[in-house]
């Protein structure tokens, strides 16, 4: 990898898991897509000291590029653009034309404020509009502007450094113009055109996909050349794979291999989620849910997209045995007869649910989440689920899931929409 990037997200509250970080990863994305490899992503917290260490670290490392969100406001403890010019061994000057730019867009926002010529807030102006010698300001999107200041050479080289705001939307509409900047432009101009390709799977395990990697490994020549990743999350495999364009063929012959081994298991290639997959499934069909373990976990995943209410009609989370009779039609006797965990009870639910709220497909979720309620024959973990399709008899499997409450309820709703997708692609 030709150029190589370090990012820096500061501020205590995400430090300790108040905030959770967005902008390190959305920084790292952006800059692959810029080929660039980003090498470390940091956290530390809002003393200029730890800011520091990371800054000495990062330039120690070799990177070309350093990105630091956070730290950018009036108040005294936004220390960063002091703290990164003292590392620099850069002196700090108010720009004037930005402490009157800042002041136009508080004057815009904020025209309670009788005046800006005196006072805290125009102290926290001309703070805000402090550059460091040979830097270039980036035209805020808030109050706070950001900064490039450029690589300098010598005995203690430092890389080129763009501090940008934490808030996400401030940060993220900034990005172009702190890209645009002449010293990250130069950088960005020796980086090799790298790609990032996703296969994911369902129903692999990490160990059968390391057995099959060893095994590329003596097939495919030059495999190393490749950076392959692999993670299991809810319940599905990801293998994240980085390669420049040169490698693109190496990259071809893994996935023939892959395929070959567990096409069946292989849901996806083009990185495509099994949400996407979902949507192209139903093809305009719409679709309602009947959860009772999962309490509207599958609803909530199927309306985090925007545009759902097109194909997305309802849910009913039918917790009691009373709620299946009253919502969804399940009869009583049934529940009694066969038990709330049984696959008669998750087909009736999904039948209900589409019944009720008029839908082409229901989903439906019945089972033992746990840590209580188990018995030898239904232990914590099983789980019924019923599919319901128009003009088809409806589907219903058990399955059992390892782990606690949270990763029970988790992987379940990843089953339920791999279920449906399956199903809507039946002929």
């Amino acid at each position: 990898m030709s150029v190589r990037a370090g990012i820096i997200v500061t501020g205590t509250e995400v430090l300790t898991g108040r905030i959770a970080d967005q902008n390190g990863p959305w920084l790292s994305d952006q800059l692959l897509a810029l080929g660039v490899d980003v090498a470390h992503i940091t956290i530390c917290g809002d003393r200029p000291a730890d800011l520091t260490a990371q800054l000495r670290f990062l330039a120690d490392q070799g990177v070309d590029l350093i990105v630091t969100s956070g730290g950018l406001g009036p108040t005294a403890d936004d220390l960063t653009v002091a703290t990164v010019a003292e590392f620099c061994d850069r002196e700090l000057l108010l720009d004037p034309e930005l402490e009157d730019h800042i002041a136009d867009i508080i004057r815009r926002f904020r025209p309670h404020i009788p005046d800006l010529d005196a006072g805290p807030t125009r102290v926290g102006i001309r703070k805000q509009a402090q550059i460091p010698v040979g830097a270039s300001a980036v035209p805020p999107t808030g109050t706070a502007p950001g900064v490039v200041i450029p690589a300098v050479a010598g005995d203690r080289p430092v890389p080129t450094i763009v501090i940008l705001p934490g808030p996400p939307g401030e940060l993220q509409a900034m990005w172009h113009s702190a890209v645009a900047s002449p010293p990250v432009a130069e950088v960005l101009s020796r980086a090799a055109d790298l790609r990032q390709d996703t296969v994911r799977a369902y129903g692999l395990h990490e160990a059968q996909l390391a057995e099959t990697l060893r095994h590329a490994d003596t097939e495919i020549a030059d495999l190393d050349r490749l950076e392959i990743t692999t993670c299991l999350r809810h319940g599905e495999l990801d293998m994240v794979t980085r390669y420049t364009t040169r490698d693109a063929d190496i990259y071809r012959h893994l996935l023939a291999v892959l395929t070959d081994h567990h096409g069946d298991r292989i849901f996806s290639t083009d990185g495509s989620t099994i949400d996407d997959q979902l949507i192209d499934a139903l093809d305009g069909r719409s679709i309602a849910t009947a959860e009772s373990c999962t309490g509207g976990l599958i609803a909530a995943r199927l309306t985090a997209r925007p545009g759902s209410s097109a194909y997305v009609m309802g849910g009913v989370v039918s917790y009691s045995n009373d709620a299946k009779s009253d919502l969804l039609d399940v009869p009583a006797d049934m529940i009694a007869a066969h038990g709330a965990v049984s696959e008669q009870v998750a087909a009736a639910m999904a039948e209900g649910a589409r019944r009720r709220l008029g839908t082409d497909v229901a989903v439906s979720t019945t089972g033992i989440a746990g840590p209580g309620g188990g018995t030898a024959e239904k232990p914590v973990g099983t789980v019924c689920f019923g599919v319901s399709i128009d003009g088809r008899p409806t589907y219903t499997v058990t399955r059992r899931f390892p782990g606690d409450r949270e990763r029970v309820r988790t992987l379940t709703t990843t089953a339920a929409l791999h279920l449906v997708v399956a199903q809507l692609e039946r002929q």
